[in-house]
């Protein structure tokens, strides 16, 4: 009888143990980057063989490249507020960086509270401009006013405003930040980390000891740099075909490769400063995982890494993101979670950012809620077939009042063609095949046998707005003072 009892106790032992193992909940870290474009990793082809990201590159080796991922707008604060509400931008209303977030959003962090996780977010929120104060969803906050600075940041710290000095680098100190806290952390529970970082986005400021180390690599210059000069849209055999007139315009513009930054750099310094920034981050990278390793938490945490939008390096003669050519609303996006993804896999399939919550939401067991429009890729990840997976993705991007020489604009690539069209201008609009001419310079919108496929897009792009109660542009108020009196006349 004994023995029995004893057979019944180690029975129930076991079971329990084995159940606890079975439930046991991932662990996730988010890393964001701010204006890193897809392509500038050094185990890809790109115009910058010289760059080294050895961090994430093993990040890549190690898990998933996801190899068309997107932005829904290439701008930062509607890229992040997607994000986090798993929201298109006119749904969210985020339209730029100047709009604050609505009342009522609800971030997908605030499920992960409520499923037992630990939460914490580092970094860059940019949401309403200058606010630093803590967000709903989180159980420990840091961040800075607006784009924030690289060089002695002054951090919001759960409320309590905290300066950094001593040359003390931006992303140094949010990953010194993120791994205190996971050293101090409740073991018990599983945690999510949000660690936003200001790099890579303008002004490039490399840490100290990164800088100059890129200065004498030579600059290769994408094909399409030299397609909106004079000299060569007079030339009859210029390839380059309809390009509309802002985007020509542009070139000689804050945002253009021939007066960037109203002529603050050159274009070769620019790249540089941009790569040895980006450097600076990947060491932070290459921190957090070795963290996980040294904890024994490699096995059970998904690490995901991707960027806010893209980035143009001289493509149409523009620098900047917010247009829709592939540069700016193309991201780099690498998942790796052992438990769970192959190493050195990658994923052929259309990804957006309003995937990311829902994503995270499934892994941690949380259903996807009723508002979310976009779509969780755990199953992706896991090697399943999905066959019902978009085909299509839509971008939108609405005029900014700081930059007002980019029109609002919509789009919808397929996996082999792209429209853009103009809203509120009077130019062309713009039609690619990405198959042919993947450098998008030869714009094919007056083609007559593309003419059916162009007009099935155009419905395709309503069908989208109406569909997610997007057929108005969300007016936000900029007011802007030119004396700082900020009396009523004076606005403008």
């Amino acid at each position: 009888m004994k023995k029995l009892l004893l057979l019944s106790v180690l029975i129930l032992f076991f079971n329990s143990v084995f159940a606890q193992k079975t439930i046991r909940k991932p662990n996730v870290i988010f890393i964001l980057a701010d204006d890193h474009r897809h392509d500038f990793m050094s185990f890809l082809p790109n115009n910058v063989p010289w760059l080294k990201t050895p961090h994430l590159d093993r990040m890549a080796r190690e898990g998933t490249h996801c190899q068309n991922a997107f932005v829904t707008t290439a701008l930062c604060s509607p890229s992040r507020a997607s994000i986090l509400t798993g929201l298109y931008t006119h749904s969210h209303t985020v339209v730029d960086n100047m709009a604050p977030e609505p009342k009522g959003l609800t971030y997908f962090p605030q499920y992960l509270q409520q499923a037992g996780y630990q939460t914490a977010f580092f970094g860059k929120w940019h949401m309403g401009d200058e606010g630093d104060h803590p967000r709903p969803g989180f159980h420990q906050w840091v961040s800075f006013k607006g784009q924030g600075v690289y060089y002695n940041p002054t951090l919001n710290v759960n409320g309590k405003q905290v300066a950094h000095k001593d040359s003390a680098y931006i992303s140094d100190v949010l990953t010194d930040y993120t791994l205190d806290w996971l050293t101090k952390r409740d073991k018990a529970k599983p945690f999510f980390v949000y660690l936003s970082h200001k790099a890579v986005h303008a002004e490039f400021r490399p840490n100290r000891q990164d800088r100059g180390m890129y200065g004498r690599e030579k600059i290769n210059y994408p094909q399409s740099f030299g397609m909106t000069k004079p000299d060569v849209l007079r030339n009859s055999e210029n390839p380059a075909k309809g390009i509309p007139e802002w985007v020509k315009n542009q070139r000689y513009s804050w945002h253009g490769v021939d007066y960037l930054y109203n002529g603050a750099t050159t274009f070769e310094d620019f790249v540089h400063d941009y790569c040895e920034t980006l450097h600076s981050m990947d060491a932070s990278i290459g921190r957090v995982l070795a963290y996980l390793d040294k904890n024994g938490l490699t096995e059970h945490t998904m690490v995901i890494y991707m960027g806010d939008n893209g980035f143009s390096f001289g493509e149409h003669g523009l620098i900047d993101k917010r247009h829709a050519y592939e540069e700016s609303m193309r991201v780099p996006l690498l998942v790796r979670y052992p438990a769970m993804t192959k190493a050195q896999s990658k994923l052929p399939q259309m990804i957006q950012n309003v995937d990311i919550g829902p994503t995270i939401l499934e892994l941690a067991g949380v259903p996807k809620p009723k508002q979310m429009q976009g779509r969780s890729f755990l199953p992706l990840l896991q090697g399943k077939s999905v066959t019902d997976w978009r085909q299509k993705i839509f971008y939108e991007y609405y005029w900014e009042y700081d930059f007002p020489q980019t029109p609002t604009m919509h789009a919808v690539r397929t996996d082999r063609y792209k429209l853009i069209r103009y809203h509120g201008v009077w130019d062309t609009n713009e039609f690619y095949d990405l198959q042919t001419d993947p450098a998008e310079m030869n714009n094919l919108i007056a083609s007559p046998e593309h003419q059916p496929l162009i007009k099935q897009l155009t419905s395709e792009i309503y069908d989208w707005l109406e569909g997610s109660n997007g057929m108005q542009i969300p007016l936000k108020r900029t007011i802007k003072y030119r004396n700082s009196d900020h009396k009523h006349q004076n606005t403008y």
